[in-house]
């Protein structure tokens, strides 16, 4: 088999999975680029790789190359997740544009669930009220901090 494709076969699922972790937002608006999510697509894209290799090492003759990209896979994976987790590179504007559709998800979650009870709908609503207000107020900073 061609590692080549491989290769273009992880990169291509990486970019996937970065898109459809914003299909949960809310509005469209509410989708700014995230480092804490590309770092998040390429833990998944680590993993992938190591997994599906380990699925068709017979496909794969190389042992040099597979060892090359499972152990490759393993350092990705774990600087990636160390990354998303310490946050290290993350700043004032892009911990804002991350923050934004992680709120985006909680105002669609909170307004098309099926909330039956009272207190419920009540929480539900004090969310998307607060969420609403703390996006508008992340994306004036963010316009202010982009100015300066």
């Amino acid at each position: 088999m061609n590692y080549s494709k491989f290769a273009a076969m992880i990169g291509t699922s990486t970019i996937v999975m970065l898109v459809l972790m914003y299909l949960t937002t809310y509005s469209w608006d509410h989708v700014f680029f995230s480092e804490t999510r590309l770092f998040m697509a390429i833990v998944m894209g680590a993993a992938m790789a190591f997994i599906m290799l380990m699925f068709m090492l017979g496909m794969y003759k190389s042992r040099r190359v597979n060892i090359c990209i499972l152990a490759g896979s393993l350092a990705v994976f774990a600087l990636s997740l160390w990354l998303a987790r310490s946050q290290e590179t993350v700043d004032d504007v892009a911990w804002m544009k991350a923050m934004i559709p992680h709120h985006s998800i909680a105002i669609l979650t909170s307004e098309r669930a099926n909330i039956s009870d009272p207190r419920v709908q009540e929480l539900a609503a004090k969310i998307i009220e607060a969420q609403r207000a703390e996006i508008a107020e992340m994306k004036a900073l963010i316009n202010d901090l982009s100015n300066e």
